[in-house]
């Protein structure tokens, strides 16, 4: 339980400072913060495998890079679920997804002490 607490935490502040970052997100109250994270971790969660699972063979011809592309699809979903949030654009959902999945590694790492984290910055080698 603590370790789905402090996800939703890292969640939380990496949407409050995309706000910063990007100018196409904002969010009218705390209370839409609160609940646009709750509800990015359950699409995360659940729609995010289902999206990923039929659009296989195009992020295999893409390499990869067309989970960029529903990244943003979702942080799009959320945008549109949520009373409170907006969003401005596919371009600011893409980019903003980058960046609040970066911060929010970030933070779990730093909190939790994730190993992939840590196996990927000490290398193949240690």
């Amino acid at each position: 339980m603590l370790l789905l607490i402090s996800q939703w935490i890292a969640t939380i502040i990496a949407l409050w400072a995309s706000t910063y970052l990007f100018k196409g997100i904002h969010f009218d109250s705390f209370a839409a913060l609160l609940v646009s994270a709750l509800v990015l971790g359950l699409a995360n969660s659940i729609i995010k495998p289902l999206l990923v699972i039929l659009t296989l063979p195009l992020t295999v011809f893409s390499f990869g890079l067309f989970l960029l592309v529903i990244n943003g699809l979702v942080l799009m979903l959320v945008s549109s679920l949520v009373n409170g949030f907006s969003l401005s654009g596919f371009w600011t959902a893409v980019f903003a997804s980058i960046f609040i999945s970066l911060v929010t590694m970030v933070i779990n790492a730093a909190l939790v002490g994730d190993v992939k984290v840590s196996k990927i910055s000490k290398g193949p080698w240690i």
